[in-house]
């Protein structure tokens, strides 16, 4: 007697969706099964967002398909997909600030007592419970200003569960948690799959895929690749498939003759942030800041840069002591910074392509006080070819590239002024593998060419793949300096948890 196999729950068969002449996806395929994670991975650009966003009613397929319990569904617009059962977890959760936890969960569907009065305590119940079915702890009181984004994802999940959601659609969940957050999302993802949920995974993390689901589809160019047990995959099988190519060279380090000291930071300390921070970067070095979230990188690359100021110490570029707190000056004598979150402090995201990339050297562009008609978008042309950009427009705003191009567009804007050192803050956060061997050729040829560059990455494959030295930072202080021959996983990460002794 053969054994039946089940239906899927959703089937996204075949779809297409077009914007002008851009074929964003040409066609996506995805089934997925009640109590199953599945994963979906690609590159930035292979259509995984607009595939997300057609399940969630945002986008209406132009052809193809979308089966739930087998029978044909047609969304128009968000809330008909959230009716039909779908949720989506984005990586970055939109709540209500001023509203406490219980109230952002049942937001448009509150409870009502007598007289349609809100039914508060209910609400706190409710959240509770859900909060208890998941393992987790956190007060449905708390008022969500100030929650981490761990906690924003929590309450995200909680929404759903609450309008009985069967499909959870994850999309870069873990892109800005820590170690620590990430564990106790997977417990929560594998309490949604033993509730019988079908929670589909988007990530660029091939570590996390291969941990935590059971099946796993590839797109490639807006097209399905191909859906496979994750058992009988290999990462770098799942690379091969995503990028068309083996992906040997993920790290392609070149030896570069390192000249005399560029950066020279001395005894560098703002209180609360960090303190007694010294080191030295030299032309043609790649060095990196390793250390947890939260040990102080971040706001020491932006004391160098001048953005926060810093109660002691100093920095120097080129033998000349910079004045805290001025990025005008740090620009003028050969600084870049591109940050942490591209978005929000790398880019003006309504902003043009091309108004992007010429932002920071604007002195170059203007003739005469004003800047000519197509000057810009001849730099920024020049810098696209450089970069290997993706677009259809320089014109087109800036949001409407993914997220491995909005990270070309911020380089190109400080590689545009030439500088003699350049900061890179978490460079390939959000980005997929085959744009993160471009962005690490680039950075390796940077050093080649004599810039100092210094690199915040929380990625240890990255620290060790690209870095000449490591400084690894722990609540705020240097706690070990490894050359690349004597630097392993190990060893950062007891010099990142305080552990020094150990590491030494």
């Amino acid at each position: 007697m053969t054994s039946i196999e089940p239906a899927p729950l959703l089937s996204l068969e075949h779809a297409e969706k077009s914007f002008g002449a851009v074929h964003a996806l040409e066609d996506g395929v995805v089934d997925l099964y009640a109590g199953e994670v599945h994963g979906l991975v690609g590159e930035n650009g292979a259509g995984k967002s607009t595939l997300v966003k057609i399940l969630a009613g945002v986008h209406r397929p132009d052809a193809g398909r979308l089966l739930l319990d087998g029978e044909e569904a047609i969304f128009d617009n968000a809330k008909q997909s959230q009716e039909a059962g779908i949720a989506i977890i984005f990586q970055e959760p939109t709540l209500f600030p001023d509203l406490t936890v219980a109230e952002n969960i049942f937001v448009g569907v509150q409870p009502l007592k007598r007289f349609r009065r809100i039914d508060g305590r209910r609400m706190r119940r409710e959240a509770g419970a859900v909060f208890d079915q998941l393992g987790v702890r956190l007060d449905p009181d708390r008022v969500a200003r100030g929650l981490s984004i761990a906690d924003q994802q929590l309450v995200e999940i909680g929404k759903a569960l609450t309008t009985n959601a069967r499909v959870i659609v994850m999309d870069e969940p873990t892109a800005a948690l820590a170690t620590t957050e990430v564990e106790r999302l997977f417990g929560i993802v594998e309490a949604l799959r033993a509730r019988g949920n079908a929670v589909l995974f988007v990530s660029h993390r091939l570590e996390e895929i291969f941990a935590i689901c059971r099946r796993v589809t590839v797109m490639r160019d807006g097209r399905h690749i191909l859906t496979r047990p994750t058992a009988e995959l290999t990462v770098q099988s799942v690379i091969r498939a995503m990028v068309g190519r083996d992906m040997d060279a993920l790290f392609p380090k070149v030896a570069a003759e390192q000249g005399p000291v560029v950066l020279k930071v001395e005894r560098l300390t703002r209180e609360g942030a960090f303190t007694d921070v010294s080191f030295e970067v030299r032309r043609g070095e790649i060095v990196a800041l390793a250390g947890l979230v939260g040990a102080g990188r971040t706001e020491v690359a932006r004391a160098i840069f001048g953005i926060d100021r810093f109660d002691a110490g100093s920095v120097e570029v080129g033998g000349r002591r910079l004045r805290p707190g001025s990025p005008t000056l740090a620009m003028a004598a050969g600084v870049g910074l591109v940050p942490e979150d591209r978005r929000q402090q790398g880019l003006v995201m309504d902003f043009s392509i091309e108004r992007n990339v010429a932002l920071a050297s604007l002195d170059h562009v203007r003739r005469a006080g004003v800047i000519p008609r197509g000057a810009e978008r001849r730099f920024a042309k020049d810098w696209a070819l450089r970069l290997q950009l993706k677009y259809s427009k320089l014109t087109s705003p800036v949001w409407t590239l993914s997220g491995g191009n909005q990270q070309k567009v911020v380089l190109a804007k400080w590689l545009a002024r030439q500088p003699s050192v350049l900061i890179v803050d978490e460079p390939t956060r959000g980005i997929d593998v085959g744009t993160k061997a471009e962005v690490h050729r680039l950075l390796s040829e940077l050093a080649a060419q004599g810039v100092a560059v210094l690199m915040i990455s929380s990625e240890l494959p990255e620290v060790l793949g690209m870095a000449d030295r490591i400084l690894v930072l722990f609540e705020g202080r240097v706690t070990r300096e490894f050359s690349r021959a004597e630097a392993t996983e190990d060893a950062i990460m007891q010099a990142a948890t305080g552990l020094v002794d150990q590491a030494a």
